[in-house]
C-alpha cells in the first residue's frame, strides 16, 4: 500500500510518500515540501498548491492520502488560511479519486512516537529512525511522513480486525 501524507500550509505545503508491504514494514518512497511566497497572490498560491499536489498524486500513485484534522489556533486569521489550503489539499485528492483520512495530531504523534504531547524534534527524529533516513528532513516533511507513519498502523491495524472477526464469524454455529 502507497501513502501520501499531506502537512497543509499556506506558505509551506509538506508532502511524504510511504510504501508498506503485508508484513508491515515501511519504505521511504519521496519527501518535500510545495513552498509558496508571501508576494503571490493568495488565489495563486492555492491554484500552486493544487497543481503540484497533482504532480505529486500522478508520479508517486498513493493508494491513499492521509492528513492531520484541523486543531484550535489562537490566531484567527492563520486558522482561515491554513483552512483554505487544507481544503485544496482535499480537494486536489477528491478529484482524483483517491480516499482520505484524516487523524488528530495526539494520535499522529501516539502512532510515531508513543506519546501523544510529543515535540516536533522528537516526532522527526522518530520518522527518521522508523523509516532509516539519515539526512536532516524539512519539519513539513518530516510532519507529512508522522502522517504517513500513523495511517499505515491504523489501516493494518484495522485490516487485521477485520480479518479476525471475519474469520471468527466463520466458526461460529448457526442459530437454529
Amino acid at each position: 500500500m502507497r501513502v501520501v501524507g499531506i502537512d497543509p500550509g499556506i506558505s509551506h505545503t509538506g508532502f511524504g510518500i510511504v510504501d508498506t508491504d503485508a508484513r508491515g514494514r515501511l519504505a521511504h518512497i519521496s519527501s518535500g515540501c510545495i513552498s509558496t511566497s508571501a508576494k503571490t497572490p493568495f488565489i495563486e498560491r492555492l491554484s500552486k498548491i493544487h497543481t503540484e499536489l497533482e504532480k505529486v498524486f500522478r508520479e508517486f500513485q498513493p493508494d491513499h492520502m492521509a492528513v492531520e484534522q484541523v486543531f484550535f489556533a489562537r490566531n484567527a486569521r492563520s486558522a482561515l488560511l491554513l483552512g483554505q489550503a487544507r481544503g485544496v489539499t482535499l480537494l486536489s485528492a477528491a478529484l482524483v479519486g483517491i480516499p482520505v483520512y484524516e487523524y488528530a495530531a495526539t494520535t499522529i504523534k501516539q502512532a510515531v512516537c508513543r506519546y501523544g504531547q510529543a515535540g516536533k524534534q522528537q516526532v522527526s527524529e522518530m520518522v527518521k529512525a522508523l523509516l532509516r533516513i539519515d539526512k536532516k528532513l524539512p519539519s513539513h516533511a518530516s510532519d507529512a511522513l508522522a502522517v504517513c507513519i500513523c495511517h499505515t498502523h491504523w489501516f493494518q491495524t484495522s485490516q487485521a480486525r477485520s480479518a479476525s472477526l471475519s474469520r471468527a464469524a466463520g466458526r461460529q454455529e448457526p442459530n437454529v
